[in-house]
């Protein structure tokens, strides 16, 4: 019998999405779209603060906290296409939850489920951990 990890309805239903995608290309293409999507941050937004430390390309992670419960929220660019899909990813997966629940999740477990491990170079495989480093270890301000 295999188990079945349950995920929030997003993450699930990103991992359906990719699932239907047959082969890497597309999954590629699906990244760039998804990337495309994201809100544009602000030229104020582009700074050494927001900077992700650790990947190769231009990459700027937002954090933005609600009210207690306190959830985070994620907005997030790069100056490269796959990567700024990838932050994408990265925003779906953590985006909406409590700093408790940011800090459980585990993240290359669903990038594997998508497909995408891979597939990454090690650069942009580096690139993706720093940017989940960055935000579970962002998360963990918020529980003290």
């Amino acid at each position: 019998m295999c188990l079945r990890m349950v995920y929030a309805q997003n993450i699930q239903d990103m991992i359906d999405d990719f699932a239907f995608l047959d082969d890497w290309e597309d999954r590629y293409m699906h990244v760039i779209e998804m990337g495309r999507a994201l809100t544009v941050l602000s030229d104020e937004e582009h700074n050494a603060e927001n900077k992700v430390n650790g990947c190769v390309s231009q990459v700027w992670v937002v954090t933005q906290a609600s009210p207690a419960p306190t959830s985070l929220s994620y907005r997030g660019d790069s100056d490269a296409h796959i990567v700024k899909g990838l932050v994408a990813i990265v925003i779906e997966i953590f985006s909406g939850r409590t700093p408790q629940e940011i800090i459980k999740i585990d993240a290359k477990e669903i990038i594997s489920r998508l497909g995408l491990s891979e597939h990454l170079s090690m650069q942009r495989a580096n690139g993706l951990n720093a940017m989940i480093t960055r935000i579970q270890h962002d998360a963990h301000t918020y529980t003290h």
